[in-house]
């Protein structure tokens, strides 16, 4: 009787050994977390999967490796678009970014926390590389959410940034100068004719190839979401090239360069920010998303809501559609994610299959400026 019992233990207790090495992690050798509940996914404009600052991975790849981790989510988005603030190349984001009409760098970022549903944001900060840092200082330090101009940087400051004379590379001052030469040698014209000179002749350089069409809007947004269903985002950019001195789009501005909702998901923006402000459409998509629709329903509701408040006619192009891009990255409670925009462009991704680019959902065929 007592053999029987101790064999019938014995078989037992290696079911039981050969169950537990046959976890995700015995058998796929990564985390757990990428293989049960909420699958974690990084989603961002697509320089997210191009610049690394010297290293070896890209933004949304380390953003997704640290989640898998067990980091904190928006301590890991955080990360990955450091890499982009922090690269000189990337002249769209950060340091080396195309500066404003002054040839000042002015830099622009919000970050929000899903879980504790708390929020940080600064624009027109001059001097320091990593405005998303000082965008995540702000939320953790201050009962504010967002802080501007010379008091961002006396805020940074007292938190212990660097705070550097000039953010301009070689690259973004040789730039700053041919836009200043196309405008005028003088550059005093008409307020009507030179901001309509300045536009043509930052697009014309856009045309000529010496400066990348995403690169002249700027910015990264980069989402994400852990296996508990946490969700976290963060923008940052260095605004529109040449733009008026302290002028502020849509990227550090909660609800439409950036919204989360911890119940819902998240949305962040690139392209336009005018046009995403007057529609606050970050904060619509993840509303769209509340009342049941896909991450990609929500962002083309919202893409048509702005198609439809568009009508400037210095805002549209021949065919009286937008003439200019604007995309959403959003991904949902459940880990749902998807890419949307104005016109055909293309967006980043990291899940457990690695970094992609992908192609984004487009409302409209054809380019803006067609």
């Amino acid at each position: 009787m007592s053999q029987t019992l101790t064999r019938r233990k014995f078989v037992q207790a290696g079911t039981a050994a050969g169950v537990a090495l046959a976890t995700p992690e015995a058998l796929f050798g990564r985390s757990a977390a990428v293989q049960t509940g909420v699958k974690p996914v990084v989603i961002s404009s697509d320089n997210g999967n191009v610049y690394k600052n010297g290293g070896a991975k890209v933004g949304v790849q380390v953003a997704f490796e640290m989640i898998t981790k067990g980091s904190d989510v928006l301590d890991a988005l955080i990360a990955g678009v450091n890499l982009c603030e922090l690269d000189p190349e990337e002249s769209g984001v950060g340091f080396g970014g195309l500066p404003n009409a002054d040839g000042v760098v002015q830099l622009d970022s919000c970050c929000m926390h899903g879980p504790k549903k708390r929020a940080g944001g600064v624009a027109a900060l001059e001097g320091v590389r990593t405005p998303s840092l000082v965008a995540k200082a702000v939320m953790e330090n201050t009962d504010h959410h967002l802080l501007v101009g010379r008091g961002a940087q006396e805020f940074a400051r007292n938190m212990g940034f660097k705070i550097e004379d000039d953010l301009n590379t070689e690259k973004s001052r040789h730039l700053w100068l041919e836009w200043k030469r196309r405008v005028d040698p003088e550059h005093y014209l008409d307020p009507k004719k030179r901001s309509e000179a300045a536009l043509m002749a930052g697009l014309s350089m856009v045309r000529d190839g010496l400066i990348d069409p995403n690169h002249f809007w700027g910015t990264i947004n980069c989402d994400g979401i852990n296996s508990k269903g946490e969700v976290c985002g963060v923008t940052t950019t260095s605004g529109l090239a040449w733009k008026i001195p302290g002028r502020t789009g849509d990227s550090p501005i909660l609800g439409a360069g950036l919204y989360v909702d911890n119940e819902v998901g998240a949305a962040g923006s690139t392209g336009r920010g005018e046009a995403n402000l007057y529609n606050l459409c970050s904060f619509l998509i993840v509303e769209q998303m509340r009342m049941g629709k896909s991450p990609k329903d929500a962002g083309m509701e919202a893409l048509r809501r702005v198609q439809k408040n568009t009508v400037e006619k210095r805002l549209l192009n021949g065919r009286g559609a937008p003439n200019f891009g604007l995309s959403f990255y959003i991904v949902n409670k459940k880990g749902e994610w998807a890419g949307v925009s104005m016109y055909p462009s293309k967006f980043a991704v990291c899940t457990e299959n690695g970094p992609e680019t992908r192609e984004a959902e487009a409302l409209l065929s054809g380019k803006a400026g067609e």
